[in-house]
């Protein structure tokens, strides 16, 4: 049995703690070689991030153990919402507490507030093409491959794919 995760919007005292997961987690993923990378100096900047789009946290016993943001097309940090999806990306759990059911519910917390959301029919969301792990989450959550929409991070061969779920 898990214990007790909750989901909730970010507060400026979480921003350093989903900085630590986020950069954990990619460079854990094998993504990138260094925190130096500029993406990786980017997706480490939550307070400019909190300021363009939504993001969430997963809070375990008082500690934070995820994160995640949301955006919706037209916004800054929309890679590929369609005027009907809330899209949803770096979804990252802490790598010392990964398949402790943070991603899971993360996921389920967002598929619940896309439902609640008007003119939004589905979810989506990219990921990258090793995160096997990511993949079986998303499988298993519901959600199906849209590889049309597969495209790769600008100026580099790292294809991202596309998965979308029906609300």
């Amino acid at each position: 049995m898990h214990s007790q995760i909750l989901i909730r919007p970010a507060v400026s005292a979480d921003y350093d703690a989903v900085a630590r997961i986020t950069r954990d987690s990619y460079l854990a993923a094998g993504y990138f070689a260094s925190a130096d990378h500029p993406y990786m100096v980017q997706v480490q900047d939550v307070a400019r991030r909190a300021a363009e789009a939504v993001i969430w946290v997963a809070e375990r016993a008082g500690r934070i153990v995820g994160s995640v943001t949301l955006a919706v097309a037209g916004e800054p940090f929309s890679d590929i919402a369609l005027a009907d999806e809330l899209e949803f990306r770096m979804l990252v759990v802490d790598p010392a507490v990964q398949r402790s059911g943070a991603g899971k519910a993360m996921v389920e917390a967002i598929v619940d507030h896309a439902k609640s959301l008007p003119g939004i029919n589905a979810v989506a969301l990219t990921t990258g093409s090793t995160w096997e792990s990511a993949h079986g989450l998303y499988r298993k959550t519901g959600f199906k491959r849209a590889p049309e929409r597969d495209w790769f991070v600008p100026n580099t061969d790292i294809k991202l794919l596309v998965y979308r779920l029906d609300v």
